[in-house]
């Protein structure tokens, strides 16, 4: 929808609403007896007294004058200056015969102006009086008042109306109707609706979404818009109190009810600006200058103390004028600078206060008896359009707020969604490059360990066959250390999934038949131990390499006829323990094999350690492996450690240069050479 077909949709749509309340008051017009002549009487009286119980229209003293109703008497433009100085006017009224009926009798006032006290009189007998304030006494709201039925009673025939006010201001009576309820129910409803329950729930409600608003900028205290929104619901609610208020006692007194509802008309124009500069972005100081110095202004002047006299509401004659002028001036200057930036709220809004303003106008000249008093205040469905016209805007910012947000999510939906993309693709590349580096260093390592173990072993077999140094027993030997250390490097690539047990046997399976055809009795003392987390193909490895270097010196050089494995658990750690009843060896004596360093530097390389025992009763080789895989940078130094029955446990490798010479001096007491020593366990 186009700026100026939506700008005449909601004009057409005020008018609509307009036209429907004449239609429907037009169709719900009342069907009784209409009564319009009536007697007036205007006495001074000082202060205000109570009326009488009963009252005739023969003992009031006085000139009567006949008058035809609706009457209302031209007002003072400016209070009296005497406070006390009242007038009781005096409205008497002859009911004709009223023929058939179909029920109760009422009588009906579409409207009646006292500004002061108000007594109705049926028959010389006080039947109503009201209990309100003064002066904002709910005139606006028409009066329904059922007449009093006793059985064989005589129907009403004499009305006196009195109402007692401040001198020169009140005195005003409509037309009366006296019906039954079908007769005037109808057009007593229609008027209450439009004129006191309409710009209740209207108000109410806009009250309501202030609140909300309130809430809204409570959350987000950036948007000032909705704070402002909020102030604009609260004003316009107190602004229109006085249209359906006031037929009982008000809380507060007349002057100050009088000083909000009358102020309430500058405060709503001035929040109206403002509004209206944050929709165009047009800022005018000077207006708003002006605006805020006369709402100031008027507050300070009319404020009830003690000491002022002017009271806001015997000066809201003239000070509407004046409000109605800037009014006209502030709309103007936001309808025209809201249609030239194509602001669509900011012009609705600058026209429906206009349109206020020029119904203000009629209400103004009603309020002053200039035009017909009976007609209905207009400037209410002004205010309402109003109403509407803020709560679709609050309504529309909000929902263009919410849609922001959505299209803000759904933008980063897309971006979190492409991102999660690129991260998954640079995961799966990282996957990959990972998976080729282990695939790589798994080959590496394997390669490392053929050439190291069975390599070495075979090029020491050929050399040692070329040079005639080795027999076909020799040569049968190095072929099974060579298959031994090849089904070894096989079993390492099985998943042992941190089970120990499970690697220890598989060692087992593959050496024991070895063990046998040598005459060497396997002792087997392994007992349940704790899963080891860390423990996978590479670690396994190591360990099968550590453990067979303990069997082949046990079976090459030791002469044993025994061998023990047992498991323990000490200390957090697992323990690894083989042990042979063979001759011991010295460490003191030099070894140029590697067997024990690189028993050490497999240890060291698992994170545990290795100790070796050896004595005249045989070699003791205890592995120590830890529960939990810790930091490089956290983990212990492994060390080997070798002893005799004659000298201290010391150190034969520890990781660092100063321990590595130790290592090299190690060598059995028994045996032929490092090659027979180290055989096929020997590797990096």
């Amino acid at each position: 929808m186009g700026f100026s077909s939506a700008l005449r949709t909601y004009v057409l749509a005020l008018a609509a609403v307009l036209v429907a309340i004449v239609a429907l008051h037009a169709a719900t017009r009342p069907a009784g007896v209409h009564l319009t002549q009536a007697e007036l009487l205007v006495t001074p009286a000082i202060g205000y007294q109570p009326p009488p119980a009963s009252a005739d229209r023969a003992t009031i003293p006085g000139a009567w004058q006949a008058v035809t109703l609706p009457h209302a008497a031209r007002p003072a433009m400016a209070p009296s200056a005497d406070s006390d100085a009242t007038s009781v006017t005096w409205y008497h009224v002859r009911i004709p015969p009223l023929g058939a009926r179909s029920g109760e009798l009422y009588l009906y006032i579409p409207r009646w102006k006292s500004d002061g006290t108000l007594a109705i009189y049926v028959d010389g007998r006080l039947h109503y009086q009201s209990h309100a304030n003064l002066q904002w006494n709910g005139s606006n709201m028409p009066l329904w008042i059922a007449f009093d039925e006793t059985a064989g009673g005589a129907p009403p025939r004499d009305l006196l109306i009195r109402m007692q006010h401040v001198r020169g201001i009140g005195g005003a009576l409509s037309s009366l109707w006296v019906g039954d309820y079908a007769q005037l129910g109808g057009a007593y409803l229609v008027r209450d609706f439009f004129q006191a329950e309409l710009p209740y729930v209207t108000s109410a409600a806009f009250l309501v979404t202030g609140l909300f608003a309130l809430l809204v900028w409570l959350r987000s205290r950036r948007e000032t818009l909705y704070l402002l929104f909020f102030t604009v619901t609260v004003v316009t609610f107190l602004r229109m109190m006085h249209n359906y208020a006031g037929l009982e006692r008000l809380p507060v007194s007349d002057a100050w009810f009088g000083w909000v509802t009358v102020n309430a008309v500058l405060w709503m124009l001035f929040n109206l600006h403002l509004f209206l500069l944050r929709i165009h972005r047009r800022p005018a100081r000077w207006l708003t200058r002006l605006l805020g110095g006369l709402t100031i202004a008027a507050a300070l002047v009319t404020l009830p103390l003690p000491a002022n006299p002017i009271d806001a509401t015997l000066a809201a004659p003239i000070l509407y004028p004046t409000m109605l002028l800037v009014a006209a001036i502030a709309c103007v200057h936001g309808l025209y600078w809201s249609w030239r930036v194509r602001a669509f709220e900011g012009a609705v809004l600058a026209a429906y206060g206009l349109a206020a303003m020029l119904l203000g106008v009629h209400d103004w000249l009603m309020q002053n008896n200039l035009i017909d008093i009976e007609n209905l205040s207009l400037s209410n469905y002004a205010q309402i359009g109003l109403i509407f016209a803020f709560c679709h805007f609050a309504l529309r910012r909000y929902t263009e707020a919410m849609r922001e947000v959505r299209d803000a999510n759904r933008l980063l939906e897309e971006r979190l969604r492409a991102r999660e993309a690129e991260l998954v693709a640079s995961h799966e590349r990282l996957r990959e490059i990972e998976r080729r580096e282990l695939l790589h260093e798994e080959r590496q390592r394997l390669m490392q360990d053929m050439h190291d173990g069975m390599g070495s072993s075979l090029v020491s077999a050929l050399r040692a066959a070329e040079q005639g140094r080795i027999e076909a027993p020799g040569v049968a030997d190095l072929l099974r250390d060579c298959i031994d250390d090849l089904k070894l490097t096989i079993d390492s690539m099985e998943p042992v999934e941190t089970d120990l047990l499970l690697l220890l046997g598989t060692l087992r399976f593959r050496l024991q038949p070895r063990l046998e055809s040598a005459g060497i009795r396997l002792r087997w003392e392994v007992r349940d131990v704790p899963p080891l987390p860390w423990l996978d193909q590479r670690h396994a490895l190591h360990i099968l390499r550590i453990l067979q270097e303990a069997f082949t010196n046990a079976v090459k050089h030791a002469d044993a006829s025994e061998i023990t494995v047992a498991t323990d658990c000490v200390d957090g750690a697992v323990r690894v323990r083989v042990a042979d009843n063979g001759r011991g060896f010295d460490p003191a004596e030099p070894s140029r094999g590697r067997g024990l360093g690189n028993q050490a530097r497999r240890a060291e390389g698992i994170g545990g350690g290795i100790e070796i025992v050896s004595g005249p009763a045989g070699t003791t080789t205890v592995l120590t492996l830890p529960m939990a895989k810790q930091p490089r940078e956290a983990m212990p130094v492994a060390r080997a450690q070798v002893a005799n029955a004659y000298l201290p446990v010391i150190p034969i490798l520890s990781g660092d240069p100063a321990s590595s010479g130790d290592a090299k001096t190690a060598r059995p007491t028994q045996g032929p050479g490092d090659e027979s020593r180290t055989g096929g366990a020997t590797s990096n």
